[in-house]
């Protein structure tokens, strides 16, 4: 379903060696190549933030889709999609609509969707086979 929606630029980067302290808010897209210490939101409309390999995030994150290959230690909300990438590690509670947890990857904390009442819509990564 969100495969054909075009993704939102990435218009701001954190650079690897980079370490932000504090709250950080963007639009469209921001992708974590560094650390940030403290909340990452997105504010208004779709938006797309990308946590590298390597890559730390320690407070709150909020985002429509987010593409996890490195580790948030805090809670999630992502009302998209979160994929969770092989090596990925999230340590906290996360609420999201869709949800890609791929083998390898560690969640540390409870998985909610947004929507208690509906069934969680959920994709097995290795559920493709050829």
């Amino acid at each position: 379903m969100f495969a054909r929606m075009k993704q939102p630029p990435i218009r701001t980067l954190v650079g690897e060696g980079t370490v932000v302290r504090g709250e950080l808010r963007f639009a469209d897209g921001l992708r974590i190549d560094g650390e940030v210490q403290g909340d990452v939101l997105a504010s208004g409309g779709r938006t797309l933030l990308v946590i590298s390999q390597g890559a730390r995030v320690a407070g709150r994150v909020e985002a429509g889709h987010v593409i996890l290959c490195g580790a948030i230690h805090g809670p999630i909300v992502c009302d998209e999609l979160l994929e969770v990438q092989p090596g990925a590690r999230i340590v906290g509670d996360v609420r999201y609509a869709l949800l890609e947890l791929h083998p390898g990857a560690v969640v540390e904390g409870e998985l909610r969707p947004l929507k208690a009442e509906e069934k969680p819509a959920l994709k097995l990564a290795a559920s493709n086979t050829a």
